[in-house]
């Protein structure tokens, strides 16, 4: 039998579907630190994913969420948006401009700064849901989804410092949707 290809038709997403600034969750008076999480997703054999959608949600500065569930919603920064949406580019490319999210307490334990990641696109049957982790953040360690994780995953869900843009300090972290075990990127279900 002839094997099938892994990828399926669509979802495509026209450029439309997306506005200047869907990928700057913090507008120009949100407080806290101004940070830039960008990378690339990456599918078998590092080659690039195109036309995928990475929706980016996390908690404010004080780590608090404009949201009903959260008891202290009142008190999130009204300046901050705390979701966005960005698309890769024909490198698998993508940018998220937001402000460093605080930690948190909930149902799980007290919850190190991170932001989540959704992402759809061509050859994923459903979303993929992933959290990403600051580097060196004294929450980690304490983190119970990262605890949860055996130590050789832990480390594939914390970004690496990629330098400063214009004085704001930049993470990358890098999605792999499929490939090797051993350097996949850890996704959860919802």
């Amino acid at each position: 039998m002839t094997p099938t290809p892994w990828h399926t038709v669509g979802p495509f997403f026209p450029r439309t579907f997306f506005r200047a600034g869907d990928n700057d969750l913090a507008s120009g008076a949100a407080r806290g630190e101004r940070i830039v999480l960008r990378g690339r997703v990456l599918e078998e054999g590092g080659r690039p994913c195109v036309n995928a959608i990475l929706e980016a949600w996390q908690a404010d500065a004080a780590g608090r969420f404009a949201h009903p569930a959260d008891p202290r919603a009142a008190e999130a920064d009204p300046a901050f948006l705390g979701w966005g949406r960005a698309w890769t580019d024909e490198d698998g490319r993508y940018e998220f401009r937001t402000v460093r999210p605080g930690g948190f307490d909930d149902t799980a334990g007290q919850r190190a700064p991170h932001v989540n990641l959704m992402v759809i696109g061509s050859g994923i049957m459903g979303r993929l849901l992933t959290a990403v982790f600051f580097p060196d953040d004294p929450g980690n360690p304490a983190d119970p989804v990262l605890n949860a994780l055996p130590d050789a995953v832990r480390g594939r869900l914390v970004a690496s410092r990629d330098g400063s843009e214009g004085g704001v300090a930049a993470f990358r972290f890098d999605l792999i949707l499929h490939g090797p075990a051993e350097a996949e990127t850890p996704f959860f279900e919802d």
